[in-house]
């Protein structure tokens, strides 16, 4: 169905991007496909099959140093698996084949904007947790006991799995800052083996679902898990080298532009709203640097951390 060569390059790219951030798999390579002509229940499908391979890969090497929260994984897992299985289900039930792609196209558009608003939170929030370490003297990697939220947890669960199950969007972004927001003393090693875990099991369900609905097409799959590994490697072997949150911060860009011409505005609007967004998110973000006693546009040293933590004491103690 799908050029294979052209398949491959995105999925290297698409691999790229998950390497050096751990982010963007479904946000990006979903619509990625749709674009090259794949219809959208058949993009999504073959997309929850290669990501459950990948990401079995990632989980695994976080289990073997102990990074996740195996309790707080179960919990997710228990609220999502049921969620994400009724994914093809819940598609199957929307008409007529065509109603079912226009379902699905609809639904990716919405959780796109979706996804690119968290990637936005996420950064906000990593951020506000780096200066309260500094200003609590404690190591963001140390091991910390939480008090875990059974009945939230669970439903974020659910409500991310639906979401995925429907969509392919939101396994490792929309429920990664649902937990920074649960769980804002999590070391983020652990926030990051956690989510990967429970993502496993997540996506697994979510592509049981589809492909007893829709079916598998080995022509889109292959190339899928063949591009996207290499890729995947080298943007590890990259991110020391590259700035994180600039390329999160473009991610979000490329998300709302593509979910909004999914959606079906008019080109010149989604090109007036991508130049806005190029021209007032580096100084938005930099007022949001400001307003947490960060130089705005400056590469943050230690002093300038120190100093936003010496500020964040001081606003609490008055």
């Amino acid at each position: 169905m799908g050029d294979v060569p052209s398949l491959i390059l995105v999925a290297f790219g698409v691999g790229i991007v998950i390497g050096l951030t751990g982010m963007g798999g479904g946000a990006l390579m979903t619509p990625a496909l749709i674009f090259l002509g794949i219809p959208p229940t058949v993009a999504v499908a073959n997309d929850l099959v290669a990501a459950a391979v990948n990401k079995s890969v990632g989980a695994a090497a976080h289990l073997k140093h102990g990074a996740p929260n195996l309790k707080l994984a179960g919990l997710l897992v228990i609220g999502s698996v049921p969620t994400a299985a009724a994914g093809g289900w819940i598609i199957n039930q929307m008409g007529t084949p065509e109603q079912q792609q226009a379902f699905v196209k609809t639904a990716i558009g919405f959780a796109l904007l979706l996804a690119a608003c968290t990637y936005v939170l996420r950064t906000l929030l990593n951020m506000r947790h780096t200066i309260r370490d500094v200003a609590t003297g404690k190591d963001p990697y140390r091991d910390e006991h939480i008090s875990i939220r059974a009945i939230p947890t669970v439903v974020v669960g659910a409500l991310g799995g639906l979401l995925v199950g429907i969509t392919s969007v939101g396994s490792g972004s929309l429920i990664m800052v649902a937990l920074l927001m649960l769980y804002p003393r999590l070391a983020p090693n652990k926030l990051v083996g956690t989510d990967l875990v429970q993502a496993v099991p997540l996506v697994l369900a979510a592509a049981v679902g589809h492909v007893l609905y829709a079916g598998i097409d080995w022509s889109v799959l292959l190339p899928l898990i063949i591009g996207g590994s290499p890729g995947t490697y080298l943007g590890a072997r990259l991110a020391s080298w590259v700035q994180q949150g600039v390329v999160r911060r473009g991610i979000a860009v490329v998300l709302s532009l593509t979910g909004l011409g999914i959606l079906g505005v008019p080109p010149v609007w989604v090109g007036i709203i991508g130049a806005a967004l190029l021209v007032l998110g580096p100084i938005l973000w930099g007022v949001a640097r400001r307003a947490n006693g960060l130089p705005p546009f400056a590469n943050v040293t230690d002093d300038d951390l120190q100093i936003a933590a010496s500020r964040l004491t001081t606003s609490r103690k008055d």
